[in-house]
This record gives structure tokens, sequence and C-alpha cells, in this order.
């Protein structure tokens, strides 16, 4: 069989060699088009849903929170398989689709199923779909430092907080305009908040509660859109 085969490429040396081209012209188109990846993302299809329940334990959220929405996932077309995380204030649904599913088809399944969903969760808690990129997605990663002396316009210092205003608000927003950037996570620093801390005792006197003073903090932050009449 051997020699039959080594006689038959002699005799048709001709057709040999133009196989051996044509193959030769195919394997460099290929290569052109070839995506070159230092860490190939070999991750399956999935949609990754997040869910924020600040004070809910792990059994409570498996509850309240994973379970609805593993429940209204199923059925989805070409679904492979479903799994769930349910930690303390954080619920974390991965739907796993078939290979060749086109992700931006199966994001869409599942945001029309996450708005069926939103009806049995708790008041408050609003799921959210993740990037269309993975954990092996990630490929820079950076520091914003201040240099030793700087100084604000006020004439103080830098802060912790100061950098991270600086990541979020000039660096981030920027860099999302960057062709080819899905996701920017921001780790570290303080981001500035404001807090309330209420004399229970002073409120009590005065006839207020709790719930009253909530409600003036949020009266207080709300923008209404200023009107006019013409006369």
């Amino acid at each position: 069989m051997f020699e039959k085969l080594i006689r038959f490429a002699i005799d048709q040396r001709w057709l040999i060699m133009i196989i051996v081209i044509g193959m030769a012209v195919l394997g460099v188109f290929n290569y052109q088009k070839l995506p070159i990846d230092a860490v190939p993302d070999i991750t399956n299809i999935q949609v990754q849903i997040n869910t924020s329940a600040p004070g809910y334990p792990p059994l409570e959220t498996e509850q309240r929170v994973t379970y609805p929405i593993e429940t209204v996932m199923a059925g989805l077309p070409r679904l492979e398989q479903t799994r769930s995380i349910s930690r303390y204030g954080l619920s974390q649904v991965t739907i796993v689709f078939e290979e060749g599913t086109d992700i931006y088809f199966a994001r869409q399944l599942v945001n029309e199923r996450i708005q069926q969903a939103k009806e049995s969760l708790p008041a408050g808690i609003l799921p959210e779909i993740g990037p269309t990129s993975t954990g092996l997605g990630e490929i820079f990663m950076w520091t914003v430092e201040a240099e030793e002396g700087a100084l604000k316009t006020d004439n103080t210092p830098y802060t912790l907080m100061d950098l991270r205003e600086v990541q979020d608000w000039i660096i981030k927003p920027q860099l999302r305009n960057v062709p080819g950037v899905n996701e920017i996570n921001t780790v570290g620093g303080y981001v500035k908040q404001y807090q309330v801390a209420p004399y229970i005792d002073r409120l009590v006197s005065r006839g207020l509660s709790l719930k009253d003073l909530v409600t003036a903090l949020e009266n207080n932050n709300a923008n209404i859109g200023a009107g006019y009449i013409e006369k």
C-alpha cells in the first residue's frame, strides 16, 4: 500500500506539486486571519448575572435571590447548564450555552428573563448582567499615583480618596472610549461617601424616627427640573 502511494506520487508529480502549492497558499491565507493572543480565552459561551443583596446571609440569598433567578432561566434556547454561587450579600448565577451560540443573542435572552424574575425578587434587589468578557480577558493593569510633595489646588496633599476620584472620574471615562475596551474594574483607594450618624435620643425627644430622617435625606437629595410660566 505504501509502495503504491509512493509510485503514484512519483508518476503524478505535477498533480502532487499543485496540491502542495495550493495547501501552502491556503495556509498563508488562514495565517493572516489567525487571531494571536498570549493567553487565549477558552471560556465557554456564558452569561453571568450578579445580584447584590446587602445584609442577606448565604441561605437567604440562595432562597430569595438565586433560586428565583435560576428558576426563570430554565428552558432557554440552546441552554447547556446553569450554576450559581450564593454568598453573604451576593448572588451569582452563570448560564452556560452551547458552543456556537451568539453571545449577544444569549445576553438578549437572559435579559428578557431577568425582567420576569424581578417580580419575584425582594424590593430593592436588582440583578445585573456581567460584561461580555471573562476572567481571562484581563489584559492590562495600572496604578494611579501622585508625586511626592504634589499638592492639590487647596494646597493639601493627595489622599487615597483623591486618587480614587481621579481614577473614577477622569481616567476611567476616557478609557471606556478606547475601541476594544469592554470593562474597567477599579480596586483600592477610598470611595467618597457621606455618612449620617444620628443621635437616637435627640430624634426621639423631637418626636422623630429613623424613617423620618431617611425621608428627609431622600427629599433633600432629589433633583427636580425647574419650570417657568410665560405670562
